[in-house]
């Protein structure tokens, strides 16, 4: 209705405030070496362009009635879009990996976890994620409708319907049980094979308030992207297209755009680091 399409703007406007200032910040904090996890560097910078590169285009699909931006951008914000989502997810995955080596076998793995293969890992996410992105530079086109110019899928609707489900599996399901399977062995280790008054115990100690950071910001992309993904999937169900529906849309895309905002919140309360940097 109205007063929803009334609020997009501030919505959008808070998101783009906040994750702006928050990841821009985190950045500036990783850059000055507060902290050396390039993993966590990749993902701000994943953050801040869906932030910066996305929102603004995507809020005034919900407040104007055309595109106003022509074709190029039509292309390029939903590209980016994606991009920037399976840079995360891909990140995040790495990071549980990397996060099971350094406590079940910290000594082992420390040859393997240098920066300069945490370097190859993102060149890897940044590949995979721009194969898997590519082809929706072709998925939405500019049209005439009416005398509207609109923003729209171009695909077929059996193009779509192969290409949905797979963005689905490969970008939010797959990195989602690789997270959940890798935390949950994490954690069962650092709560049951841990002494409290081992003389190593500081070390875990500090090894725990890690990975509980980065299991909450897990667990938040988890979270934040699951509505937006799973309405996708229902489209090609019995999905009527209802006032309802359309909020739920809405809804769903705030939910996961918010995801970017609240990733530096985490770090502020979580990790005594991010706190000294900011």
């Amino acid at each position: 209705g109205s007063q929803g399409r009334s609020s997009c703007p501030r919505v959008f406007a808070l998101f783009f405030l906040v994750g702006t200032v928050g990841n821009a910040l985190v950045l500036a904090v990783l850059l000055r070496g507060a902290t050396t996890d390039l993993f966590v560097l990749n993902l701000g910078v994943a953050d801040l362009g869906f932030i910066v590169c996305c929102v603004p285009f995507q809020a005034t699909i919900y407040t104007l009635d055309g595109w106003v931006f022509g074709w190029l951008l039509c292309k390029a914000v939903h590209f980016l879009l994606f991009l920037t989502m399976q840079v995360s997810s891909f990140t995040l995955a790495a990071v549980s990996l990397e996060r099971v080596l350094a406590i079940r076998y910290p000594l082992h793995s420390r040859a393997l976890r240098t920066p300069r293969n945490a370097l190859v890992a993102i060149g890897l996410i940044r590949g995979l994620s721009l194969l898997f992105s590519g082809p929706y530079l072709s998925y939405y086109r500019q049209s005439q409708l009416a005398n509207l110019t609109v923003c729209h899928p171009a695909w077929s609707a059996p193009r779509r319907r192969a290409m949905d489900p797979c963005t689905f599996v490969f970008s939010y399901l797959l990195p989602v049980l690789v997270l959940g399977l890798t935390y949950a062995l994490t954690l069962r280790y650092l709560w049951r094979a841990v002494d409290p008054v081992s003389p190593g115990w500081s070390s875990w100690r500090a090894k725990r308030k890690v990975t509980r950071m980065i299991v909450l910001v897990a667990a938040l992309f988890c979270l934040c992207w699951m509505p937006h993904r799973a309405l996708i999937l229902c489209v090609w169900g019995r999905f009527a297209v209802t006032r309802a529906t359309y909020a739920l849309r809405v809804l769903s895309h705030r939910v996961s755009y918010a995801n970017s905002c609240v990733n530096p919140i985490v770090y502020e309360l979580l990790s005594k680091h991010f706190r000294k940097g900011f």
